[in-house]
């Protein structure tokens, strides 16, 4: 085969399994573009997820610690009455007691 046929001969060959080979890459390409925007698009809703959480979560610590100062203001306001309470509870027994000697009397 002569030399200056070698060139026509490799175009005619190899030239269209190149055109062919420069396709697939191009959709190679054209999937990994779409992959890496779905990966871009999941990391979004990812990082909103995130946050939403962190947000839902400072909320139910603010909750939590509403409830905690709730509970302990009504812990104090219990802690005061238990004297007066028991003061009460002191006279009324007095008073049945007082009340059995005059009936007696």
């Amino acid at each position: 085969m002569p030399a200056e046929k070698v060139p026509s001969w490799i175009r005619q060959f190899l030239m269209p399994a190149l055109n062919d080979i420069k396709g697939e890459l191009k959709a190679i390409n054209a999937r990994i573009d779409s992959t890496n925007q779905r990966i871009d698009s999941t990391n979004e809703r990812i990082d909103s997820l995130r946050n939403e959480t962190k947000i839902e979560i400072n909320s139910v610590r603010s909750e939590i610690t509403s409830l905690r100062n709730e509970m302990n203001v009504k812990f104090d306001s219990l802690e005061k009455r238990i004297p007066v309470i028991e003061k009460i509870t002191a006279l009324e027994l007095k008073i049945a007691d007082l009340e059995k000697r005059l009936a007696a009397a």
